[in-house]
């Protein structure tokens, strides 16, 4: 049972290289049980200047989950059932475009789904929403972590289309032209769909974090693993360091004026 010291109004969700913030004091791992199954681990509950912060390995502990079998719904329903609001998402992604290197960040503001056979909402029926997905990240919490990147000086794109495929494989050469010439996506992952979908019907403050690993194909240079590897370990430190800032200044509530996530139901329901 779910306790009041177990709340936490921050969450991380965090991708590829992260597997543990390393930054929270007085942690505990806690079970939660979802109507959807097992989430991708134990979940990390511990304080950072006296927030309470849960943080959730996307993947699990050791990698051991690929993207396409990752159980969404139950990560968001657990996070969300221990009082989540404001939900911060790290994740390696490749590059569409050779002025946003290896070793950047990008905050993308948009994305394109090309997902094949992943479950994508809560609301199955008999209940139904359509939820407005216009603007699918928290303008709030993107002011938050772009105003702490300029002052840390991290090299970062302050927008970018984030094009997420079904995965495991990388994509073909043609593919990848594609997505850069055709659809103009930025770049590309495997994770953030429908994880953002199933945050924002869960009515949370979500934002990404990219850490670009490498350029996709289309640029000549083929990815591999131990690349992908590499520049992620490089990054990992100055993640963690962002994320400290973060939770740091999040305030106890979003600017609603920025923010649509805490109403993106109110004329979703059917």
């Amino acid at each position: 049972m779910i306790t009041t010291k177990d709340k936490a109004k921050i969450g991380i969700i965090g991708g590829s290289g992260l597997y543990d913030p390393k930054i929270l004091e007085n942690t505990r791992e806690i079970k939660i049980y979802t109507p959807y199954g097992e989430p991708s681990d134990y979940i990390l509950l511990g304080e950072l200047e006296g927030k309470s912060v849960a943080f959730l390995p996307r993947h699990g502990r050791g990698h051991r989950i690929p993207p396409h079998k990752i159980n969404y719904r139950a990560n968001i329903w657990a996070l969300k059932e221990l009082g989540v609001k404001w939900l911060i998402s790290v994740s390696a992604v490749g590059s569409l475009r050779m002025d946003y290197k290896p070793g950047d960040f990008v905050i993308p503001d948009q994305f394109i789904d090309m997902t094949k056979g992943r479950d994508y909402t809560f609301f199955d029926g008999p209940v139904v929403a359509h939820v407005s997905m216009a603007d699918p990240f928290c303008n709030s919490l993107r002011k938050i972590i772009l105003d702490i990147v300029r002052e840390m000086k991290i090299q970062t794109h302050e927008r970018g289309t984030y094009i997420c495929i079904e995965g495991p494989r990388f994509s073909t050469r043609a593919e990848s032209r594609v997505w850069k010439e055709v659809f103009k996506a930025d770049i590309i992952g495997m994770t953030l769909v429908p994880e953002v979908n199933l945050a924002c019907e869960a009515q949370m403050c979500y934002s990404t974090i990219a850490m670009i690993t490498d350029y996709d194909v289309f640029a000549e240079l083929p990815v591999t693993a131990e690349e992908v590897t590499k520049v992620m370990a490089e990054n990992t430190e100055k993640a963690r360091k962002l994320l400290y800032e973060v939770i740091k200044r999040l305030p106890e509530e979003p600017d609603e004026r920025e923010c649509s996530c805490c109403h993106s139901l109110k004329t979703a329901l059917l």
